[in-house]
């Protein structure tokens, strides 16, 4: 199963995919970014925040400048995944993203079949809280897919495993050093303040919990989303994933309404 189909994505129509969170977000994005060129699309993929330069290589164009004009972009090929960012920053190991106004001014231009957006910042920790200026995200965002990585369980709360980890205490009733269980996961997702802060409002919801690498791993996800769908989360879809070895276990979708 590809992650577009998991997604439920009707690909006759282009979207703006948001993704925020922790635990694989630039390898998610990527992927998305392959599948949708492997059908002919044309494909942007940006950051509201920085990602390291590194995994840009993954494009098949990379534009640095912040471009300005857009006119471009429309001579831009099918099949083809453009990077866009405003510059180099950290000796040249990120790449700055754009602001979020212009991924909303790209997106309603129609230049683009698809839109993928890393809107967050995680320091490579497998989970997080959001800082109050926190998440980035494009008000035209019609998909956002909040990423938890599977790894964080079982781990104590420390700076090595959650950015922001007081944040995550305050919303999860942790204390630093306790470990990170299934009900941290069921917190940080229904919180105001959790993985779905500052959603736009007719973005759908899914929860991407990744690294699902081991059985067990893949076991407390499964029991996450029976949990959450019980409680009636106001989330549209649960996907479980090891995305670096492309490989979907599980999924749940359209479990509240549009």
């Amino acid at each position: 199963m590809t992650l577009y189909e998991a997604l439920n994505m009707n690909l006759n129509f282009s979207e703006l995919i948001s993704l925020v969170g922790a635990g694989g977000k630039t390898s998610t994005m990527f992927r998305l970014a392959q599948e949708f060129k492997t059908l002919g699309k044309k494909v942007l993929v940006t950051t509201t925040t920085n990602i390291a330069f590194s995994e840009t290589s993954q494009a098949d164009r990379r534009i640095l400048d912040g471009l300005k004009d857009l006119s471009s972009l429309s001579r831009i090929e099918p099949g083809t995944i453009v990077c866009l960012g405003s510059s180099m920053v950290g000796d040249q190991e990120k790449l700055k993203g754009i602001e979020r106004e212009l991924v909303d001014k790209i997106y309603q231009e129609h230049l683009f079949d698809y839109i993928v957006v890393e809107a967050d910042g995680s320091k490579r920790r497998p989970i997080k809280a959001p800082a109050h200026y926190e998440p980035v995200i494009p008000r035209k965002t019609t998909r956002l897919i909040g990423v938890i990585g599977l790894d964080a369980l079982g781990r104590a709360i420390t700076e090595d495993t959650v950015h922001r980890p007081g944040l995550f205490c305050s919303l999860t009733g942790k204390k630093m050093g306790d470990t990170i269980d299934r009900k941290c996961l069921t917190d940080l997702i229904l919180s105001e303040d959790g993985l779905f802060k500052d959603v736009p409002e007719r973005s759908r919801k899914y929860v991407l919990f990744n690294k699902a690498d081991h059985t067990d791993q893949e076991q407390e996800a499964r029991m996450t989303v029976q949990e959450l769908i019980q409680m009636q989360a106001p989330i549209h879809g649960f996907i479980i994933a090891a995305t670096n070895n492309r490989s979907i276990y599980a999924q749940g979708l359209d479990t509240s309404p549009e």
